[in-house]
C-alpha cells in the first residue's frame, strides 16, 4: 500500500471500518466505499503544505495532513494579535472605544511595498474597535502595528506578549516575531513568523470560544473612517469563502510569497462548528476549494448528535502526537512572486 492510501486510510473511517470486514461483506460494501472515495476529494488531490480540520466542539481531529509541518502563517499571525488586543479588553486596560493616535512609526507601515493598509497617517485618532475592523476585515498591517504600539508600548514588547499567549494555548511550535505577519527585512523564512496548521487549530477554537472574533470576521465590507476622513476607505473581506461556502463567518486569510496562501476558516451548521487551517497553497483559487472540500468532510465526519460547546466550557491541550518537527523551510514554501500583500 503507498503512503498515500495509508494516509487516507488512516484518517477515513469508513475505510478503515471496510478494511477490518471479512472479504465477503468488503465486496457488499464495495459501494460504500466508493462513495467514501467520492466525499474525499481533497484527500488525494489536495496541493498544501499541512492542513487539518477539528471538532470546534471538542478539540477532535477530522482530518490532517502535515499537520506539524512549519511555515509563516502571513496575516493570521493578526489572529493572535486580537487575542492580545482582546485580554487587554477584558482586563479593562483599554476598551473598544479607547481612541489610538498613529504614530510616524505606524504611517511608515502603511508605505511597505506589496503590503495591505488602510493607509494611515500620522496624527489620525481611530478607535480599537475601528483598527480592529480594519485589521480583521482589510488584513490593515498598519492597523495591526496600531494597536500593537497602543497595547504594548512598542511593537516588539507586543510580540513578547503574542508569544507568551501561545505559550499559554499549549502552540508549541508556533514563534511570533510581528503583529501582522508581513516578512521581515530579510525575506528569509526562518526568520519571520512560524506555525503549524495544528497550532493555529487551537488558537482558532479558543478565539471562537472566549472571544467575539466572529462579529469581525463575518464582516464582508465595510467602510473605514467613515465620519472621520473626508473620504472613508472602503474594505472588502478577503476571505472569499463567506456568503459562498454555507455556515462559514471566519476567521483569516493569508498570503506571502513565502508563506503561500494560508486560511484559518470556521463554519457552522445546525448547531455544529468545524474548524479548518489550510497553510501554503499554490494560489488562492487551490486554497478556496480544498477548505470548502475539508468543510465538507469535516461535517460528515462529525460524530451524530455533536453541538457547539457551552460558552463556559474549557479549552483543552492542542491535539498532538509524536512526531519529529520539520525544518522552517522544509517543504514547497517558494513560490513565483505574485502581486499584492497578505
Amino acid at each position: 500500500m503507498s503512503a498515500q492510501s495509508t494516509e487516507t486510510l488512516c484518517h477515513d473511517p469508513l475505510r478503515r471500518f471496510l478494511a477490518g470486514m471479512p472479504l465477503n461483506r468488503r465486496a457488499i460494501c464495495a459501494c460504500l466505499a466508493a462513495l467514501g472515495a467520492a466525499w474525499a476529494p481533497a484527500l488525494s488531490g489536495a496541493s498544501y503544505k499541512g492542513a487539518i480540520s477539528t471538532d470546534a466542539a471538542t478539540g477532535a481531529v477530522l482530518y490532517e495532513s502535515n499537520a506539524d509541518a512549519v511555515s509563516p502563517p502571513a496575516s493570521m499571525t493578526k489572529l493572535m494579535t486580537f487575542a492580545v488586543v482582546d485580554d487587554e479588553i477584558k482586563k479593562g486596560t483599554l476598551s473598544l472605544d479607547t481612541q489610538v493616535t498613529v504614530t510616524r512609526e505606524t504611517a511608515r507601515v502603511a508605505a511597505f511595498k506589496d503590503s495591505t493598509e488602510v493607509w494611515l497617517r500620522q496624527g489620525e485618532v481611530f478607535s480599537v474597535r475601528e483598527l480592529i475592523y480594519a485589521m480583521m476585515i482589510q488584513s490593515a498591517n498598519d492597523a495591526a502595528y496600531a494597536l500593537a504600539q497602543r497595547v504594548g508600548g512598542t511593537a516588539a514588547d507586543f510580540v513578547t506578549m503574542m508569544n507568551a499567549k501561545a505559550k499559554a494555548l499549549g502552540m508549541v511550535h508556533t514563534t511570533f516575531r510581528s503583529p501582522h505577519g508581513f516578512p521581515p527585512p530579510s525575506r528569509r523564512i526562518a526568520d519571520g513568523d512560524l506555525t503549524t496548521p495544528r497550532d493555529y487549530a487551537l488558537l482558532c477554537r479558543y478565539l471562537i470560544q472566549r472571544t467575539e472574533v466572529l462579529t469581525y470576521t463575518s464582516v464582508k465590507n465595510r467602510a473605514f473612517g467613515a465620519g472621520i476622513r473626508l473620504k472613508a476607505t472602503e474594505m472588502s473581506n478577503h476571505n472569499n469563502l463567506l456568503g459562498k461556502c454555507p455556515g462559514v463567518d471566519g476567521l483569516k486569510t493569508g498570503f506571502t510569497n513565502g508563506a503561500g496562501f494560508c486560511i484559518s476558516a470556521t463554519a457552522q451548521r445546525d448547531g455544529r462548528r468545524v474548524i479548518v487551517v489550510v497553510m501554503d497553497s499554490p494560489d488562492q483559487r487551490t486554497r478556496d476549494l480544498n477548505t470548502k472540500d475539508l468543510i465538507e468532510q469535516a461535517f460528515i465526519r462529525l460524530p451524530l448528535g455533536a453541538v457547539s460547546f457551552p460558552a463556559n466550557a474549557e479549552v483543552p491541550a492542542a491535539p498532538t502526537r509524536p512526531s519529529p518537527t520539520p525544518s522552517p523551510t522544509e517543504g514547497p514554501v517558494i513560490h513565483m512572486p505574485r502581486p499584492g500583500g497578505n
